[in-house]
């Protein structure tokens, strides 16, 4: 009887490089999801072409996670009795405006390879309850310092530098 030596050692180092070939794919798909949102200064969005002529309510307003991972939902005005935070992109792509819940604001848009910015944020200053007046502060804030706006068909998200979370509903234009 003969005994053949069957040495494994081919079949090792292939499974060592399949582990070291799928660990790198891991990590590089790990690392593309962790920069959905794009570093410091750089703001992305869809065109403005996707969104011209549209109008968006604000519906959830998601708070920064806190030390333990928990997100928490923001306070805010619903439906047309409230007085909701709305926006609306002209028919041209060239504006955003829209209401704070207490005033009127209006934006430039300024368009660029990443999607568009907003510019000469301004706004009217009547004077509201101290929490409507909080709520237009923070939203006017992430309004101008947003990092990140995608669109999923009818729900628009804005996502703010400070992980807080805007999430807006379309809604129909008026027509004239």
């Amino acid at each position: 009887m003969t005994i053949k030596k069957v040495s494994l050692r081919p079949q090792k180092l292939a499974l060592n490089k399949a582990f070291l070939a799928f660990s790198c794919l891991g990590l590089g798909l790990l690392t593309a999801c962790a920069n959905v949102i794009p570093p410091c200064n750089a703001k992305t969005s869809p065109p403005s072409s996707e969104l011209r002529n549209t109008k968006w309510e604000l519906v959830r307003w998601n708070l920064a996670p806190n030390p333990m991972g928990e997100v928490r939902p923001r306070q805010i005005p619903q439906g047309e009795a409230s007085n909701p935070i709305q926006i609306q992109f002209d028919v041209n792509g060239e504006r955003l405006s829209g209401s704070t819940s207490c005033n009127r604001f209006t934006a430039k848009l300024n368009e660029d390879v990443r999607g568009f910015t907003l510019e000469q944020i301004t706004s009217t200053k009547m004077a509201c309850s101290p929490q409507r007046m909080e709520l237009e502060n923070d939203f006017l804030y992430e309004l101008n310092d947003y990092r990140s706006i995608v669109r999923n068909g009818d729900q628009l998200l804005m996502i703010g530098t400070d992980r807080e979370v805007l999430s807006f509903i379309q809604r129909p234009t008026n027509t004239k």
